[in-house]
């Protein structure tokens, strides 16, 4: 009878680090899912201010200089945005192993 009690208790021990884990994954995805859609309405609205300025510009160079702006800006706000959606994805994944280590090293005791 003992060992379908320790049985039942390491079954109960891995569907709540299972749940934990499921609940920190969601958590981590919709952080994700936040930081895309805010870089995504910045990148439109910044594209739209752009095209603005293009229909605003005065001569060849003028538009040549606001194009190259926004080119440079573009590409640090797209970098920028990578290293911080990676960073939530490497947290998404620590946070989400954190129950299931917990009950391994609780079960291997």
């Amino acid at each position: 009878m003992n060992n379908f009690d320790d049985m039942q208790k390491l079954g109960k021990t891995g569907f709540d680090a299972s749940i934990k884990s499921f609940g920190e994954v969601n958590k981590g995805m919709q952080a994700v899912a936040t930081e895309v859609s805010g870089y995504s309405k910045k990148a439109f609205e910044d594209g739209t201010a752009v095209f603005e300025k293009l229909l605003g510009a005065r001569t060849l160079d003028q538009a040549v200089e606001i194009q190259t702006e926004y080119a440079k800006q573009a590409y640090e706000d797209y970098v920028t945005g990578l290293t911080k959606i990676g960073e939530l994805y490497t947290g998404l994944a620590k946070d989400a192993y954190k129950p299931v280590e917990k009950a391994i090293s609780k079960n291997a005791r």
